[in-house]
């Protein structure tokens, strides 16, 4: 909860859709990865908590537990990776101090 995440406005979207278009990706794959992306970002913001993001979704908490199982994402691998890292204090800096 300590990052702040920036979202790209409707101009950016813009641009990526004319990339994606221009790149020949069907429509299909653009608007799994859309929703790929919208779901991760609203579970990024609930701190990857399911119970928290499904209503934001508006979805029920079991619905989005399954998209997730489609998009083949891993909750847990991507909820420990943004975790903030120990910090270590030598203990003699400890004791110096």
């Amino acid at each position: 909860m300590g990052e702040k995440y920036s979202y790209p406005t409707s101009a950016q979207l813009d641009a990526v859709v004319l990339e994606m278009y221009r790149a020949g990706i069907p429509y299909a794959e653009a608007v799994r990865e859309f929703r790929k992306q919208f779901i991760l970002t609203v579970l990024r913001d609930s701190n990857w908590n399911e119970s928290k993001a499904a209503p934001g979704l508006r979805m029920h908490r079991n619905t989005l537990r399954r998209v997730v199982r489609e998009f083949n994402l891993d909750i847990r691998a991507l909820r420990k990776s943004e975790r903030r890292h120990v910090r270590r204090v030598d203990q003699q800096t400890k004791l110096a101090s």
